[in-house]
């Protein structure tokens, strides 16, 4: 297999844009986020077909479930208290939580799917022939 799936390759461009976006927010900001900064070690595994990309692609998707359950439990329990300051509002228009819970939730299944997927296995297994390095 020389190129990725369509799938990965999804996840690979997915990555890409959001390492562009951390390195833009890092650069006018001036501040370092390591959980968006994450992607770039896995994006450059996955580009080069590394030996250790599997695993990142893993340990970086433990990172965002994490954070997402440590998001939805502060979600729940800031319901729990006041049902009308729970909300999220983007350039003035307000985003429905549940859409956003749904998203998210959709987003870190693909994810999981294509880096457990059998595909993405033999992907990283399968090095690049010699004579093309």
């Amino acid at each position: 297999m020389k190129k990725p799936t369509l799938a990965l390759g999804i996840i690979m461009f997915l990555y890409a844009v959001l390492a562009a976006v951390a390195t833009w927010r890092a650069i006018n900001i001036q501040v370092i986020d390591l959980f968006s900064f994450g992607v770039v070690p896995v994006l450059t595994g996955l580009a080069l077909r590394t030996s250790w990309a599997g695993i990142a692609f893993k340990v970086y998707l433990a990172i965002q479930t994490l954070g997402l359950t440590a998001l939805a439990g502060t979600a729940i329990i800031a319901y729990q208290v006041s049902p009308e300051d729970v909300k999220v509002v983007f350039n003035n228009y307000q985003i429905p939580v549940p859409l956003i819970a749904i998203t998210a939730g959709l987003l870190l299944s693909f994810q999981f799917w294509v880096a457990f997927s059998a595909s993405t296995k033999r992907y990283l297994e399968e090095h690049p022939s010699p004579e093309k390095k």
